[in-house]
This record gives C-alpha cells, sequence and structure tokens, in this order.
C-alpha cells in the first residue's frame, strides 16, 4: 500500500520546519571539524574535505553520515558522486576511514568524490607472526626484550587486550610517544589494532 502523497508532503515540511527552529542535534554549521582525530595523524584539514568513519548511507535521503569525533556531518550524494576504493557507496563498511570532497559548503555539502582509506601496507620483514607473538608472549616483554602496544582506541582497550600490553591509542601517539615509548633502541617495538586498517 502507498503512502498518500499528500503525507509525505506534510512530514517532510514539518521536519524541514523542525529544523529551522531547533536545528539539527549534534550539528553545527559555524565552522564544524573536518577532520577526525586518528585522520589528524597524517592530514591537514582542508576547504571542501571532510575526514572521518563512515555512519550510514540513506538511499531514500541520497546522504552519508560521517563521524568526525562526536560530530556527523550529513553530505547529499548522486549519481555523479564518484567512489574509489569501493564498488559502490553501500560497498563501504560502517566504520571505514573515508574522505568526501564536496561543493556547496558546510551548509549544504553535496559529495563530489568519497574515498576510502586503502588497507596498511607494512612490510613483510616488520611483521611479526601469530606464532613469534605467542613466543614472545610466553617469555615476557623482559626476557623477550619487546614492549607491546595496542593500539586500538581506549574503550576497545578496556574490553580486553593481549597480555602484558601498554594502551597507546593511535589518536594520543604524539601525546604519549615521550612517556610510553622505550629509551633503549634495541627493544622490538610491537603495535596492534582491531585489524587491517
Amino acid at each position: 500500500m502507498k503512502t498518500p502523497r499528500i503525507f509525505v508532503v506534510l512530514a517532510s515540511l514539518f521536519s524541514f520546519t523542525a529544523l529551522l527552529l531547533f536545528g539539527t542535534p549534534g550539528l553545527s554549521h559555524a565552522g564544524k571539524p573536518t577532520v577526525s582525530g586518528p585522520c589528524r595523524q597524517c592530514h591537514q584539514p582542508q576547504d571542501n574535505l571532510v575526514r572521518g568513519t563512515l555512519v550510514g548511507v540513506s538511499d531514500q535521503f541520497k546522504t552519508v553520515q560521517v563521524a568526525v569525533g562526536s560530530l556527523v556531518w550529513v553530505v547529499k550524494y548522486g549519481d555523479d558522486t564518484s567512489v574509489k576504493g569501493a564498488q559502490n557507496i553501500h560497498a563501504i563498511p560502517k566504520d571505514k576511514e573515508i574522505g568526501i570532497t564536496f561543493t556547496g559548503g558546510e551548509k549544504n555539502p553535496y559529495a563530489v568524490n568519497i574515498s576510502i582509506k586503502p588497507p596498511a601496507t607494512v612490510p613483510p620483514e616488520k611483521l611479526v607472526s601469530l606464532e613469534e607473538m605467542a613466543r614472545l608472549v610466553e617469555m615476557g616483554p623482559e626476557r623477550g626484550n619487546y614492549v607491546l602496544f595496542d593500539s586500538r582506541p581506549a574503550p576497545k582497550c578496556t574490553e580486553g587486550q593481549l597480555p602484558l600490553a601498554v594502551s597507546f591509542p593511535f589518536d594520543k601517539f604524539d601525546k604519549m610517544k615521550d612517556s610510553l615509548l622505550p629509551k633503549e633502541k634495541n627493544k622490538l617495538i610491537i603495535f596492534y589494532c582491531g585489524g587491517v586498517t
């Protein structure tokens, strides 16, 4: 059964009026941040480019929601929006780091291009195998001459982590490096996270 057209129009007008009167919860149209914490490690803010994690995609409203810290950008998209790094906009996994180049300013952003952060590549000689990690954990940091860092966000570390790992969230690297990184240059430093990013 189809919804009567008048109901859709009235609901849309009511929603639009409510947004004008009360604003959008969690959104600010005055100098919104455009780069999330982890992205700031490599990227500087740029005009008409927002970098954060994918919250969701709405087919009905043709919008992409991107979290930049606690703020969520809502960016319109269309058939002319190009997507790099995924087959299409719906193939982007939730919570994946993305960048959106947009037009229309921050009040009416329209996605021109959406790029997905590619998986990190680490040279094979710098990777620690699961077997080697198990051997080191069994030996302990002193005998194994290593330091093990959990680079996931702090809330994930509290859910559980590898034995003897030290919480060192990636987005806090610059703040914590002097106090956490070992002074001894011959120690093996191992970072792990929630998966390939």
